[in-house]
């Protein structure tokens, strides 16, 4: 068994100090040290994005991502995201356009979406559609999730217009 590995890092704005193992994933301590279930385990080779997580304000494959490279640094899981109120207009669209069936998915599309409205604001719905392509969703077929993204696109460019 390796030696534990002490981990200074702050997550949804709370700083923590913690004994990890070094190979232990981002999203496994999140999930399972602190308790903060919103990012999924799916296919733990980085291609579902259902461990969708940012690491200072970048979004990171959690499962890809080991603990011990956040030393210092700030992650916000969607628990962080729903809490600061940044995406609650893109929440209200994902609810308005039935985008969320089974929800496992979800958080990640979240995190996607939230990071394409902050680097993206002018997306075009194909801009949209590919983005969110490095997300699965067996659920949706991925129409409602674009609905929704470009829908908060749309408003967001209404509010900034205003």
């Amino acid at each position: 068994m390796a030696d534990l590995q002490t981990l200074n890092v702050t997550v949804n704005g709370q700083s923590h100090c913690c004994s990890v193992q070094p190979r232990q994933h981002l999203v496994d301590f999140v999930r399972n040290d602190l308790g903060l279930k919103g990012s999924h385990l799916g296919c733990e080779h980085g291609v579902c994005g259902a461990c969708t997580v940012e690491v200072d304000g970048k979004i990171v494959r959690g499962c890809l991502t080991l603990a011990v490279q956040t030393q210092g640094r700030q992650v916000r899981t969607i628990e962080g995201l729903s809490e600061d109120g940044d995406v609650r207009d893109l929440q209200d669209a994902f609810v308005r356009h039935n985008a969320l069936q089974c929800g496992f998915c979800t958080p990640g599309m979240v995190m996607a979406a939230k990071e394409l409205l902050e680097t993206k604001p002018n997306a075009t719905r194909a801009e949209v559609r590919e983005w969110m392509s490095g997300n699965y969703c067996r659920c949706t077929g991925y129409h409602a999730i674009v609905d929704a993204v470009c829908d908060t696109l749309a408003q967001r460019a209404q509010q900034r217009a205003a």
